[in-house]
């Protein structure tokens, strides 16, 4: 069984009005970070940088992950 992981960060920053320019102004990361992380093109994240985002975002990595079993 494979789990693939999806990051659903469109749908938090949409739900709450806001914008990965704002998401990286706010955490600090790079927005071409966030664009390979927000269109699911990132290979691999650093906790820390989990943690800005869901800092940032007033919210819990279930909202910015989803697992899929394939």
């Amino acid at each position: 069984m494979i789990i693939i992981i999806i990051f659903t960060l469109d749908k938090i920053l949409n739900k709450k009005g806001k914008t990965r320019y704002w998401l990286s102004k706010e955490t600090g990361i790079d927005n071409n970070t966030l664009g390979k992380i927000y269109n699911n093109e990132s290979k691999q994240i650093k906790l820390e940088t989990i943690n800005k985002i869901c800092i940032a975002l007033e919210c819990n990595i279930k909202d910015i992950l989803e697992f899929i079993k394939d």
